[in-house]
């Protein structure tokens, strides 16, 4: 199995600098990253997400992720969800003010007192969310929490369902069937394989599709097409790399 990093959480927070709340998310986001939850979080820039940042979406199938939006309109949850499935868990602060009889922030580019109060209650409710989702199992493949129900876990749907580019998580484009899929720690895949001495060829062909399909979601009625491609790329790869002593 390849090591692949810990279980961390993604934070977005929204871009919105024409209201006080964008920047009390993006200040409360900084401060759980930096100084409540830095081990367990990375943060996930909305913008190059939403232009195709191949790391931050990546990371978003792999783990959960918490958006921080200012306002009702949700453009960091919206974004997320159009490219990458509905947020673990879901911050607005407006709503989280509202709900603790607190005022709204004003001075969008200096915040002021009620600002300042607002980041650090939208920080602690943020790493309170964190702490709830790094103690749920969670599915690499499916990118849902995983239950435990009679002994056995089982995998249910998202309550609410990344620059998290230096996750350390690797991906690879594969044609199947001239198709271009993603394909999440294939690299680490191949380099395992390679390490315990395994030599692309037909016999490799199910390892390889079953290791493959623990990270990433195979069609049905594919596999024959997936196993070609996979062996195709595997043995490209040994052949750009030395020989095993």
């Amino acid at each position: 199995m390849p090591e692949l990093p810990k279980k961390k959480v993604g934070i977005v927070a929204c871009s919105g600098e024409e209201l006080a709340e964008g920047t009390v998310t993006r200040l409360a986001a900084l401060k759980v990253l930096e100084q409540l939850r830095p081990a367990d979080t990375v943060t996930i820039c909305l913008p190059l997400f939403l232009a195709g940042g191949e790391g931050d979406r990546a990371f978003a199938r792999f783990y959960p992720t918490i958006a921080l939006d200012g306002c009702e309109l949700r453009c960091a949850a919206r974004g997320t969800e159009m490219y990458s499935g509905k947020p673990a868990a879901s911050v607005v602060v407006r709503d989280l003010l509202q709900q603790a009889g607190l005022p709204q922030p004003g001075g969008p580019r200096r915040l002021d007192e009620a600002g300042r109060r607002a980041v650090e209650i939208t920080a602690k409710e943020t790493a309170r969310l964190v702490d709830d989702l790094l103690g749920t199992p969670w599915s690499r493949r499916t990118g849902a929490p995983l239950v435990v129900a009679d002994g056995e876990a089982e995998i249910r749907e998202a309550v609410q369902a990344t620059c998290a580019c230096g996750s350390g998580i690797p991906i690879q484009k594969v044609l199947v069937d001239e198709e271009e899929v993603t394909l999440i720690a294939l690299p680490l895949i191949f380099e395992n394989l390679r390490q315990n001495g395994k030599l692309p060829g037909p016999d490799l062909a199910g390892e390889l599709l079953a290791t493959v399909a623990i990270y990433n979601p195979i069609p049905a009625g594919r596999e024959s097409a997936y196993e070609q491609a996979l062996l195709r790329e595997y043995a490209a790869f040994c052949q750009e790399r030395e020989p095993i002593q």
